[in-house]
C-alpha cells in the first residue's frame, strides 16, 4: 500500500469513526508474528525434498500437516511419504506463476499485520478469556482451497484468494465456475483483516440458526456483524458486509421498504429453507428486491435490529448480547424503520 492511499485510508477511517465511542486498546498486550509459509515452501530444494520437508516440519510443526491433508486435501496412503513429496513438487511447480504475482502484491504485508493485530487487542479487550493465535501465517493453496484458517496457534490466510479481482486466473472460465464475479470481486487483499476477524468470531460463536424462522436467522447473522462492528470499529462496513457502496447506500436509503417487503409478504416466520436461502445465502442480488439489492440481505436486517436493541441495553455486555436469543432481541428491540 502506498503512502498516499495509507493516507487516505487513515482519513476515511477518521471520518467514519467520528462520533463512535471507540475504547482505547493501545495498552493491550497482542503478540502477533508474521509467518511467510508461502515463502518457505516454494524455496524447498526438489531435488531433496524429503529433507526440505523435514525442515519445514521443524518450522511449521503443526501447519504443514494442515497444509497437507487439509488444504492441499492429499489422502493418507501407505507409502505417503512418496506421494506428500510428489504432489508437493507438482503443486510448486503448477502455481509457481501464481507465487511471483503474490511476491509483488505481498512484498510488504506490514499493514495488513498491524489491523489484524489491533482487532485482536478489542478481541482481548472485550473477551480477555479468549485464548487469541499469536502466528498469522500466509500460505499458497489450491485456488479450491481456503481463504482463512483458523489453527492451534494461528490464524493462516491463503493468498491464492486475495490477489485483487482482476487477477486473470479468477477471470478465466474455469476461475468463474469457482467464483462467479460477485464473489471474485472480494478478493482483495483488503478483505484479509476482515476475514481473519470474522474467523474468529465463527470459532467464538459457531453459528446454530439453521432450521430456526428467518427473522432469527435475520437477528443472528445481524449479531455477528454488530459483534464485527465493535471488533473492527475503524474498517469500512462495505467490508465487513461484502456489499459495494451503492448496495449498502441503497439498503439505508430503502430501509423501510425493505423491512416493509419481509412484512407484508410474511416473510419473518418463514421457516422453508428454500425460501430462507433466498435473503440468508450470498449471491449477486436479492431476486425480489431488484438488481441493486445485494445478496444475504438477510444480515442487513438482522444488523439494524440488533443495533436498535443494543442501543436500549447499553449496559449489555457483548458476551451477554451474543448470548441472547435472538427472538427476544427481535421482540424487545420494536425495530420499524
Amino acid at each position: 500500500m502506498s503512502r498516499i492511499c495509507l493516507y487516505l485510508f487513515l482519513i476515511a477511517a477518521i471520518i467514519s469513526c467520528k462520533g463512535k465511542n471507540i475504547p482505547d486498546v493501545s495498552a493491550v498486550k497482542v503478540d502477533l508474528q508474521l509467518h511467510r509459509f508461502d515463502q518457505d515452501l516454494f524455496k524447498i530444494d526438489t531435488n531433496q525434498v524429503d529433507q526440505s520437508i523435514q525442515q519445514l516440519y521443524q518450522k511449521y510443526p503443526g501447519f504443514l500437516q494442515d497444509f497437507i491433508f487439509n488444504i492441499l486435501a492429499l489422502p493418507p496412503q501407505p507409502d505417503s511419504s512418496k506421494v506428500v513429496e510428489q504432489q508437493i513438487v507438482a503443486f510448486i511447480s503448477s502455481y509457481k506463476p501464481l507465487k511471483d504475482s503474490a511476491d509483488k502484491i505481498f512484498s510488504d504485508p506490514t499493514d495488513i499485520v498491524a489491523e489484524v493485530k489491533r482487532s485482536l487487542q478489542f478481541v482481548k479487550h472485550y473477551f480477555p478469556s479468549y485464548k487469541l493465535p499469536v502466528k498469522l501465517i500466509t500460505f499458497i493453496g489450491p485456488i479450491n482451497s481456503y481463504g482463512n484458517i483458523l489453527t492451534t496457534d494461528a490464524l493462516a490466510v491463503g493468498l491464492q484468494l486475495y490477489m485483487g479481482n482482476n487477477y486473470s486466473l479468477y477471470q478465466s472460465e474455469a476461475g468463474q465456475q469457482l467464483y462467479p464475479a460477485y464473489i471474485s470481486r472480494r478478493f482483495k487483499k483488503e478483505y484479509i483483516p476482515v476475514n481473519c476477524i470474522k474467523t474468529i468470531v465463527d470459532d467464538m460463536y459457531h453459528d446454530n440458526s439453521a432450521g430456526r424462522p428467518l427473522i432469527e436467522q435475520m437477528v443472528q447473522a445481524g449479531k455477528r456483524l454488530y459483534l464485527l462492528d465493535q471488533l473492527m470499529p475503524e474498517t469500512a462496513d462495505t467490508l465487513k458486509t461484502g456489499y459495494t457502496k451503492d448496495q449498502l447506500d441503497g439498503c439505508y436509503k430503502n430501509e423501510e421498504t425493505i423491512w416493509s417487503f419481509f412484512v407484508q409478504n410474511e416473510l419473518l416466520f418463514a421457516s422453508d429453507p428454500s425460501v430462507i436461502r433466498d435473503y440468508m445465502n450470498d449471491a449477486p442480488k436479492t431476486q425480489a428486491l431488484g438488481d441493486a439489492s445485494p445478496g444475504f440481505i438477510g444480515q442487513f436486517v438482522g444488523w439494524q435490529i440488533v443495533k436498535k436493541w443494543a442501543g436500549n441495553n447499553e449496559k449489555v455486555t457483548l458476551q451477554e448480547l451474543m448470548e441472547t436469543n435472538p427472538k427476544t432481541i427481535f421482540d424487545q428491540a420494536k425495530y420499524k424503520p
